[in-house]
């Protein structure tokens, strides 16, 4: 970026966050599938998204598991084996444009173990968007296949199904990336003031605590921008996650946090944010609270894997360039 001022924090050169490829934008006519990696959705929520989806112009297909439920364990959209190979296949077929995952919930650990990475090195990447537990696949997608993804909706859910304004966000960030550079809230403010450089990655705080030191997860977050958010969680237990990531050393050389939505995580947001403020002011980078992304309606899509400029002062992160090509 040029124009910075020299009080910007320069992403320090060290094995972490990365650029990565950006995959192609979306045009009419192109084929998307829909996958469910993780928890299962109701059909009608389902086939109202796919109706949306068909609206934008894409030719939309289901993938062949995405209304099964694990025989034994309801909290999973089928057996591991059959949400790993829906993902992988429509990784790899030639004439998917996009993957769009219809819910989190649980179990994108469980299918990360049964993908065959090597073989989703061979497909040409393309758009992966989703939020909560599909975090895990951004993180495993960034490192296994160095693709950038998009923190977006779950297409199967009311943060999409119903909400104009979060198919809109994803709809342009898509369909016109080159619009959604400059990202920003009404209440976006400096948690800790300043500026800084870096590549975006983070989602969830608890899939990334959960996936720390597992197979595909990254080694560090030096040189990134943290997007952190969450759902219905303690904030002693937040407390815990957080402290946890910065005892194991995974957050050295961060060079910003922006801070999204806490959704029913008690008490008031005004603790949750004297605990950001605590936890994270030592580290002398800047820190945004209050950009609209996560678990909340009319969420802000978010690319993820591109470099970015954090100005908390203004309240804003910059994308140096679009999110997709």
């Amino acid at each position: 970026m040029t124009g910075v001022a020299d009080a910007v924090v320069r992403a320090p050169d060290a094995r972490g966050v990365r650029e990565l490829v950006r995959p192609p934008r979306l045009r009419e006519g192109d084929r998307v599938r829909l996958v469910a990696p993780c928890s299962p959705v109701p059909r009608e929520r389902l086939e109202a998204a796919a109706g949306t989806l068909r609206g934008w112009g894409l030719e939309v297909e289901q993938a062949p598991h995405v209304h099964e439920r694990h025989p034994r364990l309801p909290y999973l959209a089928g057996l591991d084996e059959t949400r790993a190979l829906d993902l992988q296949e429509a990784w790899c077929d030639p004439s998917v444009d996009a993957v769009f995952c219809v819910r989190g919930g649980d179990g994108a650990h469980r299918t990360l173990d049964l993908v065959d990475f090597d073989a989703m090195r061979r497909g040409e990447p393309k758009a992966l968007i989703g939020f909560s537990d599909i975090t895990a696949l951004h993180e495993a997608f960034a490192v296994e296949l160095g693709v950038a993804t998009v923190h977006g909706p779950v297409v199967g859910t009311r943060y999409f199904v119903g909400d104009a304004t979060a198919q809109k966000e994803l709809y342009t960030t898509l369909f016109h990336p080159g619009r959604r550079v400059l990202l920003t809230s009404p209440g976006a403010h400096a948690l800790v003031p300043g500026q800084a450089e870096g590549v975006t990655f983070g989602g969830n705080l608890s899939l990334l605590n959960d996936g720390l030191a597992t197979p595909h997860s990254r080694l560090s977050a030096s040189g990134g921008i943290l997007l952190l958010e969450d759902v219905n969680e303690d904030v002693a237990r937040l407390d815990r996650m957080l402290t946890h990531l910065l005892r194991t050393g995974w957050m050295d050389g961060v060079a910003g946090v922006a801070l999204g939505t806490w959704t029913d995580c008690p008490p008031d947001l005004g603790v949750i944010a004297e605990l950001m403020r605590d936890r994270l002011e030592p580290l002398g980078i800047p820190v945004l609270w209050g950009l609209e992304f996560g678990h909340c309606a009319a969420q802000l899509s978010i690319p993820l894997g591109v470099p970015a400029l954090l100005d908390a002062d203004r309240g804003t992160l910059e994308l140096a360039v679009p999110g997709l090509a």
